[in-house]
C-alpha cells in the first residue's frame, strides 16, 4: 500500500471522527494519527487533506450539492462524503496528482469503508465534477500528434 493511500485513509478516518464528535481538539487527532502505524509521510499527507478539507469545506459541498441529482449533501453518507470531499480538494487543489488516481483511489476508498454501492456512486459524483471543472485530464500526459 502506497504512502499517500495511507495517508488518505488516515485523512478519512480523521475527518469521520470530527463529523462524529462535531470536532477535535489538536489532541484528540493527535492520538488518532498515533493510533495508527503509517510512516510520517502518510501522516503529513493526511494532515495537508484533512487541514485542506476543512479550510475549503464550504466550497467543496457547494460543488457536491451542484452536481448531485434527486439527492443532497445531507443524505450521503458520512464515509461517501469525506471520501468525495477528499478527492475534490485533491482534484482542485494538487497539481502533481493525476484526475484518474485521485478518482481512483476515491472508489477504492469507497469500496473498503462505504457500503456495496458506495464505489459506483462515488465515480458518478466525481466523474461529473471533474467534467464540470474541465479536470477530467489534469494530469495525465497528453501528447498531441506530430504534423506531418
Amino acid at each position: 500500500m502506497g504512502l499517500r493511500h495511507q495517508g488518505r485513509e488516515l485523512a478519512l478516518k480523521a475527518l469521520y471522527r470530527i463529523d462524529i464528535c462535531g470536532g477535535a481538539s489538536s489532541d484528540d487527532l493527535t492520538a488518532l494519527f498515533e493510533s495508527f502505524p503509517v510512516e510520517d509521510d502518510a501522516r503529513k499527507f493526511a494532515v495537508q487533506l484533512m487541514e485542506g478539507v476543512r479550510r475549503e469545506q464550504p466550497a467543496l459541498d457547494k460543488h457536491l450539492a451542484d452536481a448531485l441529482e434527486h439527492w443532497s449533501v445531507k443524505r450521503l453518507s458520512r464515509v461517501d462524503h469525506n471520501v468525495m470531499r477528499i478527492a475534490l480538494y485533491e482534484l482542485i487543489r494538487l497539481e502533481d496528482i493525476p484526475a484518474r488516481v485521485t478518482i481512483d483511489e476515491a472508489i477504492e476508498l469507497a469500496k473498503c469503508y462505504g457500503d456495496i454501492e458506495s464505489g459506483r456512486f462515488v465515480n458518478g459524483v466525481l466523474d461529473e465534477i471533474a467534467g464540470r471543472l474541465g479536470l477530467k485530464q489534469k494530469g495525465e500526459d497528453v501528447t498531441l500528434p506530430k504534423a506531418e
